[in-house]
Parts: structure tokens; C-alpha cells; sequence
């Protein structure tokens, strides 16, 4: 294809009525729009709407990427669920920016790599993998944002114009537990990013184990039942009134269990640091695989060595087995040779020829070499205007004395 583009929106919190589904449809007559969802791809031409403005009045989520190497992903969160303060230390402009409205906050994480020559089923992508993160930000999981930010650190590997030198001395924003344990969204979320796996690893030597954020049944119920009535009052008024994602993450953070050791004495590294120590980490990885497959290698020419020499003892018994038939009643090999021969077919030349080896083997052993000379000579001059015939023999080296 000389041109991709693909647009997805969803309205997860709230769906969109007729008359915002009509605004939405003036942008795009071939667009598939329902209440919540939004999607349109392009082979020519482009969408004409303002996928930032359509975040900030109507959608939740919004992905985007182009067979030319770009590609996209926004959320949006209502600002006392998410807040800009909590975002800031890892925005990085501008590949993750960050800006509110009213009522929302809404996160753009982007990644571009114009030197990718191949657009197949691998670049596809659709927000039923990815609009996970939304919820786990949401819950106070920090981890998407963190792989966004070292995703657009990562960026100077491929372009080194990407930033200043002097970016280089930025230090790592606060590392979230359980960077070593993604979920199946921030999985997704890290290829999206095409965040280097090498440099995730040398991130995530300095979080913390995750928290254990499943609550059995039994204790949930006394957790729950041991809220405030005021609070509980307040919570079901957030549902209520449509702001349930609200009230779901306050609760969630109201019954999560410790998190534990986040390590927040570590002072960060620099940019620089981490970007060298993946570079060091990518290296050795590389040497590791170069060995591991050379071994590999190794092991598969011992093996096939180790057939093979099974197999040439299977032929010399057999030939061993031949041999010891021939010598028995030479004179049926005779008679066969000169059969296969009448035949005047290739693969009966081929066959007479491998009969006559033999028979000169037989020979040498029971000392009677020169009656197969004799007898082969005159094979030989029988047929001698048989330049298929001739031509296989002289290969063999079955020339009479």
C-alpha cells in the first residue's frame, strides 16, 4: 500500500448522544460511529478533523498510526482521578504531553520512526489492547506513563537530533513499582512505544516489587464495610451523577493494600546513564545470543555427523549383506548386469554399474580379479556404442586393465 492511516476514538465514560454522533459524523461521512466508538481508515486523502479536540469534548481514548512510522495514543481522565502535577515529571515534549481542560486531563503519548521500511500484520494495532492503561492510570498505576517516558528516551537510539545534549543530564522521573511485571495493556502499550526492551530491563532494576492489589471476597466485604457512611453517601453520588470511574478510583486506592518499598530514596539516574547501561545490556544480550546460537550450531553438526555415520554403518551393512549374497552365486550378478542393461534405461544403467562394483569387490576378495577383468572387458566392448552406459562406467572407475 503507498498510504495507511488509521483514527480510533472511544467514549468510554460517557457515550455520545445524537447530536454530538452528528458533529462527529460532518468530519467523516465513511467513518464507522456508534455511541461510543469512532473508527475510519484511510489509503488516500485525511481526516479532517482535530483528534485533540475531539479528546478535550468527547472521547475517551483515541489511537492513530500511518504506515509511514507514526503513531499515537491519548486518554482522557477526569482531573480528580488523574491531575497534572502527578503527570509532569514524565512528560517530554513532545512525544508525552499532557494538558486539561474544564474537567479532564488528557495524556498524548507518540512515537515516530520514519526509517521503518515495513508496514505488515505486526503494525496493526486497535484500542481493545491498549485503552487497558487508561483504567490503570486511573487506579493510580504510574507504569504507563514511566514506559512513555523512557519510550521517548529511547528515541535518541534512532535519532540523535531528537534532543539537545544537554538533555542528557535529565534525571529518571519517580520509578513505579512492578516494572518488571507488566500487565497485558502496558505490554501492548511498550510496543506501541517501540520502547527498547534492554532499556525497560535497566529501569526496572531500580522498581520495586508490585503490591498484591487482589483482596479476597471476605476481606473486601470488611473493608468496605468498615467505610464511613458519609463516605459511602458520596461515592454512590459520584456514580450517580456519571462520574463512576471517579468513585472507582478513589475506592480502589481506599482498599489497595500497602505498596510497599517504593524506593524513593533512589536519587534517578540520568538520562545518559540509562541510555549507556542499555547500550552495555543491549551488547551483551547480543554476544549471549551470538554464543547461544553458535553452540546451537555446534550441537546441530555434531548430530548430523552423528546420523550420518549411523546411516554410512547402515549402508556398510547392507552392502556387507549384498556382498555376501553375490559372492554365493556370482553368476546371477553377471546375468542381472547384462538385464539392467538391455533395459536401456538410465536408472537400470546406473543400477548395472553399482551391480559391477560390487562384483569387482567379490572378486578381489575370492582372488579372482582378473576373471572379472576379462569378463568385464567384454561387457564393456558388448556395449561399448552405449554412450550413457559407457559414460557411467568411466565415472565408476571400472576400466579393464
Amino acid at each position: 500500500m503507498s498510504e495507511y492511516q488509521y483514527y480510533e476514538f472511544l467514549a468510554v465514560d460517557r457515550p455520545l448522544d445524537a447530536r454530538q454522533q452528528a458533529a462527529v459524523r460532518a468530519l467523516s461521512t465513511r467513518a464507522q460511529i456508534s455511541a461510543t466508538s469512532f473508527t475510519n481508515e484511510y489509503h488516500w486523502g485525511d481526516f479532517s478533523g482535530d483528534p485533540c479536540r475531539l479528546m478535550e469534548r468527547y472521547y475517551d481514548a483515541h489511537l492513530y498510526f500511518a504506515n509511514w512510522g507514526s503513531r499515537t495514543l491519548m486518554v482522557r481522565l477526569p482531573l480528580a482521578v488523574l491531575d497534572i502535577e502527578s503527570v509532569a515529571p514524565y512528560l517530554v515534549d513532545p512525544l508525552v504531553v499532557a494538558w486539561t481542560t474544564a474537567e479532564h486531563l488528557v495524556l498524548s503519548l507518540h512515537s515516530d520512526d520514519e526509517a521503518a521500511d515495513f508496514f505488515g500484520e505486526d503494525d496493526l494495532y486497535t484500542l481493545a489492547g491498549l485503552v487497558g492503561v487508561r483504567a490503570e492510570l486511573a487506579a493510580g498505576d504510574l507504569r504507563p506513563l514511566h514506559l512513555a517516558w523512557l519510550a521517548a528516551q529511547g528515541t535518541w537510539d534512532r535519532d540523535e537530533g531528537a534532543f539537545d545534549e544537554d538533555h542528557e543530564d535529565d534525571r529518571e522521573p519517580p520509578v513505579p513499582p512492578g516494572l518488571s511485571e507488566l500487565t497485558a495493556s502496558q505490554h501492548a502499550l511498550a510496543d506501541f512505544l517501540r520502547l527498547d526492551p534492554d532499556l525497560l530491563d535497566i529501569a526496572a532494576e531500580t522498581s520495586a516489587p508490585s503490591a498484591d492489589t487482589q483482596i479476597g471476597n471476605a476481606e473486601l466485604d470488611a473493608r468496605v464495610a468498615q467505610l464511613p457512611a458519609g463516605e459511602k453517601d458520596r461515592l454512590l453520588l459520584l456514580v450517580a451523577r456519571g462520574e463512576g470511574l471517579v468513585a472507582q478510583a478513589e475506592l480502589r486506592r481506599r482498599l489497595r493494600p500497602g505498596s510497599g518499598d517504593t524506593r524513593a530514596e533512589h536519587p534517578g539516574r540520568t538520562v545518559a546513564e540509562l541510555l549507556d547501561a542499555a547500550h552495555v545490556l543491549r551488547q551483551e544480550n547480543h554476544h549471549r545470543a551470538e554464543a547461544v546460537r553458535v553452540a546451537r550450531e555446534a550441537q546441530a553438526a555434531r548430530e548430523r555427523a552423528e546420523r550420518e555415520a549411523v546411516r554410512e554403518r547402515e549402508r556398510a551393512a547392507a552392502r556387507e549383506r549384498r556382498l555376501a549374497g553375490l559372492t554365493a552365486d556370482v553368476e546371477v550378478g553377471w546375468s542381472r548386469v547384462e538385464a539392467m542393461i538391455a533395459t536401456r534405461k538410465p536408472a537400470e544403467y546406473d543400477a548395472a554399474v553399482t551391480l559391477l562394483e560390487d562384483l569387482k569387490v567379490v572378486a578381489e576378495r575370492t582372488d579372482q580379479a582378473s576373471e572379472f577383468e576379462a569378463r568385464f572387458s567384454a561387457v564393456r566392448a558388448r556395449h561399448q556404442r552405449k554412450s550413457n552406459l559407457m559414460e557411467r562406467i568411466d565415472q565408476a572407475g571400472l576400466e579393464s586393465a
